[in-house]
């Protein structure tokens, strides 16, 4: 097998894990020129669920985190103004737009479940225990009871050996 196979190999198991901790992401596309959608990375420790989305630029009040039903929903709006100049030539960038993420959970959570801290420019959503109930469960299997014989179903009657 070579290194290429390999790699697909592993690019399906990894997609296979994120789609088996997560629904499959519900993307909301932007309109074309006018948003942009950050990356969104999905991994689980221990019993919680740790969703990150790259939003550089952006601070914690121009992002909104929300529960949706069994979907956590990450928006916002990027306003960013760059302005340079040098000598007589000014050069402004802009970039801006707005944005929304959806993330599927499989399980209905609270919001009391749900805590998010922003920090140099990482949005980090910590779900409190949403695998909590992923884990096998044990049913004990009880034989079921011997049914009794039928009225006109009577075993046979031994015959006395020698006669």
């Amino acid at each position: 097998m070579n290194s290429l196979s390999l790699a697909r190999q592993f690019d399906q198991q990894f997609d296979a894990l994120v789609r088996s901790a997560f629904a499959a992401p519900v993307r909301t596309a932007a309109r074309p020129g006018t948003g942009f959608s950050p990356a969104v990375e999905v991994d689980r420790d221990g019993d919680d669920a740790l969703v990150r989305v790259e939003l550089p630029g952006l601070t914690a009040d121009d992002v909104t985190v929300e529960l949706d039903g069994d979907r956590l929903v990450v928006s916002g709006e990027r306003r960013d103004t760059r302005e340079r100049s040098e000598g007589a030539v000014r050069r402004s960038e802009f970039r801006y737009g707005s944005f929304r993420r959806a993330l599927a959970l499989p399980t209905t959570v609270g919001p009391e479940a749900v805590s998010a801290t922003y920090d140099a420019g990482v949005l980090t959503v910590r779900v409190a225990g949403v695998h909590a109930a992923a884990r096998p469960q044990r049913i004990a299997v009880t034989a079921a009871p011997a049914a009794a014989p039928a009225a006109d179903e009577q075993p046979a009657q031994e015959q006395p050996a020698g006669e």
